[in-house]
């Protein structure tokens, strides 16, 4: 079984996924890689399916259509063979350069409750208007959740599958996992990661169907958080 799984949903991201398999490569992080064509009309599958002629460690899933995002992590992760798994966006603007060190943060923490390792763009390579509607965002999520985290919405994290598969799953979930991780009693830290333009393919979120959504789902997050239980088994002869 390989130990790290780096997990990738993409969709119409054919002129991102094969540089960023590329440099996945180049760190030199032995892993699986498990990328999700989620219900592409471009030829992502078709580059992904030539990639596999010279990286033997890419898995290629696809969706029959598009389902989204969440979707598509959480296909990944129940295909992935990894008991960590590290996630990261499709679109190039997460460095892979930068899985190696949260990898090891997590494996080497003296800490046995910690289940996630966060991404924190503290530098954004993105418009001012996008940097300002973010930054709101995760001000007014923090206020509701109480997660700590500085930027929930970063695509790159690591953390155990075992935990993820204890999740509730619904839409847009990968925006609140480390609320979700909290939730069931885990720990999660934020490190400082690169951030990097997009330079092919366009944005699949505009910014107001983005924190319409956001906000619908704080709420149902908050209702999850309250009436979740954390059973804790004492005994078993």
């Amino acid at each position: 079984m390989n130990t790290i799984s780096i997990v990738i949903p993409a969709h119409n991201e054919a002129d991102n996924i094969g540089t960023l398999v590329q440099e996945i490569v180049v760190t030199g992080l032995e892993c699986e890689i498990v990328v999700v064509d989620d219900g592409s009309t471009d030829d992502t599958h078709k580059r992904l399916l030539a990639l596999k002629n010279t990286v033997p460690s890419l898995k290629v899933v696809q969706h029959d259509r598009a389902y989204g995002q969440s979707a598509a992590v959480a296909t990944g992760i129940r295909q992935a063979s990894g008991a960590i798994i590290a996630t990261m966006d499709g679109d190039g603007q997460n460095n892979p350069a930068d899985v190696p060190k949260m990898v090891e943060a997590i494996l080497n923490s003296d800490n046995p409750n910690l289940k996630m390792v966060a991404g924190y763009r503290k530098k954004r390579d993105d418009p001012p208007w996008r940097i300002i509607s973010s930054k709101l965002a995760n001000a007014y999520r923090r206020s509701f959740l109480r997660d700590e985290t500085p930027d929930t919405g970063c695509g790159l994290k690591v953390f155990y599958r075992s935990a993820f598969l204890e999740l509730p799953f619904f839409d847009h979930m990968h925006r609140f996992l480390p609320a979700l991780i909290k939730m069931k009693g885990g720990d999660v830290i934020s490190v400082e990661v690169h951030h990097r333009p997009r330079t092919a393919g366009v944005s699949k979120y505009g910014t107001l169907n983005r924190l319409w959504v956001g906000i619908v789902d704080i709420f149902g997050v908050c209702w999850l958080r309250m009436r979740a239980k954390n059973v804790k088994i004492t005994r078993c002869d």
